[in-house]
């Protein structure tokens, strides 16, 4: 009886070991630095992202970063692989200028990285910063040392 018991504690402490690991592993890391491969060459400094301070420190919630969109609407939720934003938005920047093919704004967040990426975060940004809130919205407060 004494061996079944401690092969059961044996089985129960290393299912918790791995959820603990796993969980753990899910977290995302406090920093990181949004270094895009869609750009051949970024003209300006890149971004220092926390997570900590958008997430515990500023409320915002995983989703309203983090998307799947089907049928116009968000259908990730917290769990859910987290893909790197370039796996949709897998061009750079739309091009400009009077050759430019005419696109809508929903059209060039979905295929560019640069409209996505800045609808999404300087849109928060100035949202908040509309409430009073110190929120950066200028290039050079995300972008800092290479402008």
């Amino acid at each position: 009886m004494k061996k079944q018991s401690l092969i059961v504690l044996l089985v129960a402490a290393v299912a918790v070991a791995f959820l603990f690991s796993a969980g753990y592993a899910a977290d995302p890391a406090d920093t990181m630095t949004m270094n895009s491969k869609v750009y051949d060459k970024h003209t300006k400094a890149q971004v220092v992202f926390s997570h900590k301070k958008h997430s515990a420190d500023y409320k915002v919630a995983c989703a309203d970063c983090h998307h799947v969109i089907k049928d116009g609407k968000n259908t990730w939720k917290e769990g859910d692989p987290v893909q790197k934003c370039e796996a949709c938005h897998s061009e750079a920047k739309p091009p400009a200028g009077k050759d430019a093919p005419e696109m809508t704004k929903e059209q060039k967040i979905a295929k560019y990285h640069h409209t996505a990426i800045h609808e999404n975060c300087v849109g928060c940004h100035k949202a908040e910063k509309a409430k009073g809130k110190n929120a950066p919205a200028a290039c050079k407060d995300c972008h800092p040392g290479k402008e």
